[in-house]
């Protein structure tokens, strides 16, 4: 149902849809190496892989983005050092990061991996089987590249709160958000080592960049912190 609510509404916000295209605001990646560690004690290695959130667009710089802060947020909980690989590239659809990791590969086995994807494959207007048959096969390819691994897969954040987006494209791409986030959540309940992440905030004006899009680095924070609790759950 929502797919053909979505569908037969998108017509009507395709000027505004242009119009966002053309004016938002065009942030760089976080800056600084894109591996890095944290904390002391027994080794641990985490992988970060995905779009522009793993990039770190909107923070200063990668240690203050996803991948910095769930690292930190597990050395903290685990009394251990993560040494973290961030692996994004803006703009990233499920399907052009399955074609980036066949062409180039996967960096060192891991022990944890975060992978958030799947924003660009709902604002690229991707249909869900697309979604569900890309994202069934990323995590295959991880699964089998780490078997040991625990997988946390980020969620669709709710993009019905972004302030970027107009409304009412911002209720109607909410609605399709809410359908990829429900495919997300089945697939990677066929895969033992996979924890999803629900992307649940406040989507006060704080909480994002000044792009309107992407998390600020209190944003990252909290969302890192979110990204360790699934993994440590995962762990007991």
């Amino acid at each position: 149902m929502r797919s053909l609510i979505f569908w037969s509404l998108f017509p009507f916000v395709i000027p505004q849809a242009i119009r966002v295209r053309k004016n938002a605001p065009r942030f760089n990646d976080a800056a600084g190496p894109n591996e890095g560690a944290v904390g002391e004690g027994r080794d641990y290695r985490l992988l970060a892989i995905g779009d522009s959130i793993i990039s770190g667009v909107g923070a200063t710089r990668l240690s203050k983005a996803l991948v910095g802060q769930t690292s930190l947020a597990l050395a903290d909980a685990l009394d251990c050092r993560i040494a973290w690989t961030a692996r994004g590239r803006t703009g990233a659809t499920s399907r052009a990061l399955l074609d980036e990791l066949g062409a180039n590969g996967f960096p060192t086995e891991a022990d944890f991996i975060v992978l958030n994807v799947g924003v660009n494959d709902v604002t690229s207007l991707a249909t869900l089987s697309s979604w569900k048959r890309n994202l069934t096969e990323l995590l295959r390819l991880t699964s089998e590249h780490s078997p040991d691994a625990i997988i946390a897969v980020a969620g669709i954040p709710p993009l019905g709160g972004f302030p970027l987006l107009p409304q009412p494209m911002r209720a109607l791409f909410g609605m399709r958000g809410r359908s990829f986030d429900s495919v997300a959540r089945r697939v990677v309940a066929e895969f033992p080592q996979a924890v999803f992440l629900p992307i649940v905030f406040d989507t006060r004006p704080e909480k994002f960049a000044p792009d309107g899009y992407h998390p600020s680095e209190d944003g990252y924070r909290e969302f890192g912190q979110a990204a360790a609790d699934r993994i440590l759950e995962k762990m007991r």
